[in-house]
């Protein structure tokens, strides 16, 4: 049950923050209107979230772990972050705007490549919800559990950018409406709490 349960909290934290309205989501789905490299840009997409995870998770979360004083100042860290990622989700679902995707254009498929690379390891944020959120949410687990909180974590990106990339057809008309937004910057603002007050009621 504690590996199902890191496995699940994983899962749910990485689902919570990779959903959100922006550049690498909407190249995804603009590359899956076109049915352009899809395949491609999905696991360029999905790999490069994983490594970064794993990085988080089992890399600066391992090397932190070690370092026992950093684990409360970590913990309150990343439950800040939780909590003002949660509040900026809220603050734009209030002003929710549909997602444009008629400004990308099609390329060949090292561009295309290259272009999801950009959209991936360009974004400051990315880091952020990787290495800090993800790492320092990582440190309350003891290592199998942590390795099972790293394999749901992954799981999410790889059902969410295949399913985004082969469901873009049908999210489209959904995706360009404002009011899709505002309640899918809810549920994640809820949730981004509930994930903060986990970390933060054991030091209570």
């Amino acid at each position: 049950m504690p590996l199902l349960s890191a496995t699940l909290q994983g899962f749910g934290l990485s689902l919570g923050l990779i959903v959100a309205l922006g550049p690498q989501n909407a190249f995804v789905i603009r590359q899956g209107l076109m049915r352009a490299h899809v395949f491609l840009v999905c696991l360029v997409c999905t790999m490069a979230d994983i490594a970064l995870i794993a990085l988080g998770t089992l890399g600066v979360g391992a090397l932190l772990d070690s370092w026992e004083q950093v684990h409360v100042p970590m913990t309150l860290g990343a439950a800040s972050f939780l909590l003002a990622y949660g509040a900026l989700r809220l603050r734009s679902s209030m002003r929710a705007q549909g997602m444009d995707l008629g400004a990308m254009q099609s390329a060949p498929r090292a561009r295309t490549v290259s272009a999801a690379l950009a959209f991936t390891f360009l974004n400051p944020l990315v880091y952020l919800d990787t290495l800090v959120l993800i790492g320092g949410y990582a440190l309350r687990f003891d290592a199998a559990e942590r390795l099972a909180f790293t394999v749901g974590a992954s799981s999410a990106s790889v059902l969410f950018f295949f399913s985004l990339g082969y469901g873009s057809s049908r999210l489209a008309s959904s995706l360009s409406s404002a009011r899709a937004w505002m309640w899918i910057d809810r549920s994640i603002a809820v949730l981004m709490f509930l994930f903060a007050a986990n970390l933060l009621l054991p030091l209570l």
